[in-house]
């Protein structure tokens, strides 16, 4: 992997805490990490700590009630300059593939010719090169998604943040999509945050997990991935430090909230589908 890192892309996030409904619910408590440049850092924690809230508070959608959130020493704000991934693509059906990921340059004033040249550099480290001239509706859900994840790293943002992207994708495309996320991310070294209740997807993807308790939302544990890269090469899921990490991360959340039924993984270690029923 490459060696060299961006100028941006530090997060740091300082005791921060967070109320919803008039102080009723206390989302967040005193969560503190940073994240450095080019790292991908992923979430994980039963529902209700807080995960969605924390991007939230990364992204600058919302402020924290105490804390401070900062981004290259700077409070963050909705801009290019932070990506965002959904769980579902939020492509414009209007538009076509090279135009949607061409978008955000469009937003940030770069020519014609150079957008379509980066887009188009996007759209091929996706394998999505021959889809150029589709609209969406045109594209599976895993196409889709990649199209969503080349429109978000096109604009080379410090700092990107995901939500679960691939959540509502069947199991195979989940696994194609991983991997295709971590080749761009080598390339790219952008600042990831990655959410996921998917315990096996987290430490394949990341270089650290934070695992988060129960609301309020407080950090836990964070977890160092000292796993060989790139993963993309060989099943390092079937590896003994793979299986001793997703072990030791299983038991400390049965340790946390117990064996909840919405917890429990299948034999293959996906849990997010049982999470969203």
């Amino acid at each position: 992997m490459p060696t060299s890192m961006p100028s941006s892309g530090h997060l740091s996030v300082r005791g921060v805490t967070r109320y919803f409904k008039d102080g009723a619910v206390h989302a967040l408590d005193r969560v503190s990490l940073d994240i450095a440049p080019g790292e991908f850092v992923s979430l994980v924690g039963p529902s209700g700590c807080g995960k969605t809230t924390l991007l939230r508070l990364l992204d600058g959608l919302i402020v924290p009630d105490e804390g401070e959130v900062l981004l290259d020493g700077a409070k963050p704000k909705p801009s290019p300059e932070i990506g965002f991934v959904f769980q579902q693509p939020r492509l414009m059906p209007w538009l076509t593939v090279q135009r949607n990921v061409e978008f955000p340059l469009t937003l940030n004033g770069v020519g014609r010719r150079e957008r379509a040249e980066r887009a188009g550099a996007m759209l091929a480290m996706v394998g999505l090169t021959q889809f150029a001239g589709a609209f969406p509706s045109e594209l599976s859900g895993g196409m889709q998604q990649r199209v969503g994840i080349a429109r978000a790293f096109v604009g080379e943002p410090p700092l990107l943040l995901m939500d679960e992207p691939f959540a509502a994708l069947d199991a195979m495309t989940r696994e194609i999509m991983r991997g295709e996320l971590l080749k761009v991310w080598s390339t790219k070294r952008t600042s990831v945050v990655f959410v996921t209740h998917d315990i096996d997807e987290a430490i394949y993807l990341s270089q650290r997990i934070v695992l988060l308790r129960p609301r309020p939302g407080r950090v836990d544990e964070i977890i160092e991935v000292k796993l060989p890269e790139p993963r993309w090469v060989g099943d390092v899921t079937a590896t003994p430090p793979f299986r001793a990490l997703r072990e030791h991360i299983w038991r400390r959340i049965q340790e946390l909230v117990g064996a909840s039924s919405d917890w429990r993984e299948s034999s293959t270690g996906d849990s997010s589908e049982k999470e969203q029923r």
